[in-house]
Parts: structure tokens; C-alpha cells; sequence
């Protein structure tokens, strides 16, 4: 069974006492990237299940929104060095 977007939620779990947290998540873009990390970094980032990976803390960041102005520079920047963004598909996702 598909989830609906709202569905597709991802928890984040850690403490103060610990170096890891605990991701679960039904994101399939989030799966996918933390699946590809924990083939290429085993023994930093755990696969517990389908849903639930174990990654260090200094993955999880809050940041600061881009403001309109660094978003702009930093589309330029790329546009310059040759980036071209992934066509948006038509499967709704």
C-alpha cells in the first residue's frame, strides 16, 4: 500500500549522552540517500530495518534559512559552473 505524502514522515531521536541518533523515516527520497550512505560508510551509518538507521549526531543539522538574496547567488554560482537541475518528474512525487 502507497503512503499519502502526510504519511511519509521521518522521526529523528537523540540525546545529550549519545554520539548517534535514530532516524525513521518513510521518505523514499531520505530511504534511498541514508540506504546509499550506509553501503558506502558502514560503519558510520547502520541500517537497523527498512525504516530505522542509526547515523552520528554531526549528520543531523538545523540550519538557517537561504535568504532570496543567497538563494539567488548560489543558483548563479551554479548555473555558471555548468549545473543543470533534474527535470521534475510527472509521477506526482
Amino acid at each position: 500500500m502507497k503512503l499519502s505524502l502526510l504519511e511519509q514522515e521521518t522521526v529523528l531521536l537523540y540525546n545529550q549522552a549519545e554520539s548517534a541518533a535514530e532516524v525513521y523515516t518513510h521518505d523514499p527520497k531520505l530511504m534511498k540517500k541514508l540506504e546509499q550512505l550506509a553501503e558506502k560508510y558502514p560503519e558510520q551509518i547502520i541500517k537497523k530495518d527498512a525504516h530505522n538507521f542509526i547515523v552520528p549526531k554531526r549528520c543531523v543539522s538545523v540550519r538557517e534559512p537561504y535568504s532570496e538574496k543567497r538563494r539567488k547567488a548560489a543558483s548563479e554560482r551554479a548555473r555558471a559552473a555548468g549545473y543543470k537541475p533534474p527535470l521534475k518528474s510527472s509521477s506526482g512525487q
